[in-house]
């Protein structure tokens, strides 16, 4: 069986693990990236206020040596999904199985004034290039704000300000600071009314000025300001903006997407075309937009693709559940357990904060690369 993965995301990497495993010897599988390695997202912040070099939080795709598994560094022209076949700068691929992980592409530009006057940092050249920014930061009026709905790791905008009132603390800046966090949601995590509650009591703990159900517009550079959609504006000397999201324009060329994103059996993953999956941030299969979500969806494909190599069928379908790790700062991290698919309302548990769990969330991210990389990355933190 010919499998070919698009991306090599968390749901890229899942899979090819996992298929590797069962049937390596018998199946060919190619995963694609046009990216040369894996950077965590938590890592991202982790560089980004001088945690982390980024030398040791990226992970090479060419060091991948897994049975039946090759991986091809090129990019993704065209999309056949009738046909299974892939038109890239490195020639065509065809594929008895097809499965797109190829994420959410990001647009700054889409926002007038975030490009020339703000930062983003949810790609990983906008989060390294942002821990020179800091450094050189001596306090000001800080605003981290979401442009639009989706986005992806929906937590990540909380961890931020609350990471950035402890760098600012840390370096002797807070006390002529203000930190703002503009929000399109009603509270922080919608699904989790004791991780909401928790963050807000952070918030307020710490002077975060909280700005929910409103997005960022537009950065006005002469005025120094962001406009808000509710028409307000908040002043600004350092502006981190969570940019619009959209899915890959291969992918919105390829005829496989419903109102900007792709549309998926919500207990397979497949396409309206047999034999298609789509995992992760690129589907519109009701779960956030998040790595610990592709990588369950990319479970239940495997098993699915598994099965079918041995004319047997799976019993296994996807249930939407997904445990997130959740920075509070001072080495305090939560962990939020949440199931989006059960046929009620989605309902998220919280546990902690605590130290204990950030021993949790390393482990976490260790216990990846070794299943991916076949690399002891515990070993790489420890040397820093």
């Amino acid at each position: 069986m010919r499998i070919l993965i698009l991306g090599a995301g968390f749901g890229g990497l899942e899979l090819a693990a996992r298929l590797s495993e069962e049937i390596g010897s018998t199946a060919e599988i190619t995963v694609i990236d046009e990216k040369p390695g894996f950077v965590f997202g938590f890592s991202k912040l982790d560089v980004m206020f001088g945690k982390r070099t980024a030398e040791s939080v990226f992970h090479s795709y060419g060091a991948i040596e897994k049975p039946g598994v090759r991986f091809v560094q090129t990019t993704v022209r065209s999309i056949d999904p009738g046909r299974k076949s892939v038109v890239t700068d490195s020639g065509q691929f065809d594929a008895d199985r097809l499965v797109l992980a190829l994420g959410a592409d990001l647009d700054p530009s889409a926002t007038p004034g975030l490009v020339e006057f703000g930062h983003e940092f949810y790609t990983v050249p906008g989060a390294f290039a942002l821990r020179d920014v800091l450094e050189s930061f001596d306090g000001g009026n800080v605003v981290i704000g979401v442009t639009s709905t989706p986005f992806k790791c929906p937590p990540a905008p909380s961890e931020t300000a609350l990471l950035m009132h402890d760098y600012l603390t840390r370096t002797g800046h807070r006390s002529k600071s203000t930190i703002s966090l503009v929000m399109p949601l009603g509270v922080p995590i919608p699904p989790s009314p004791g991780a909401s509650a928790a963050l807000l009591e952070a918030f307020d703990q710490r002077g975060i000025d909280w700005h929910p159900e409103r997005t960022v517009t537009a950065l006005d550079g002469d005025r120094k300001v962001a406009v808000l959609n509710g028409g307000e504006t908040l002043p600004f000397d350092l502006f981190l903006g969570i940019p619009v999201h959209k899915a890959p324009s291969v992918v919105l060329e390829s005829g496989l997407t419903v109102d900007g994103w792709i549309p998926v059996n919500p207990r397979t993953l497949e396409t309206e075309f047999p034999g298609v999956y789509a995992v992760g941030d690129v589907t519109s299969v009701g779960t956030p937009k998040a790595g610990v979500f592709a990588e369950g969806q990319a479970s239940i494909v495997a098993d699915q693709i598994i099965a079918e190599s041995r004319n047997q069928s799976s019993a296994r379908s996807y249930e939407g559940r997904g445990i997130c790790y959740l920075e509070f700062g001072a080495g305090m991290v939560a962990t939020v357990d949440v199931t989006f698919l059960s046929g009620a309302a989605p309902v998220g548990e919280i546990q902690g904060p605590s130290t204990e769990l950030a021993a949790s969330k390393a482990e976490f991210g260790s216990s990846r690369i070794m299943r991916w990389f076949d690399r002891d990355w515990s070993q790489t933190i420890a040397s820093e």
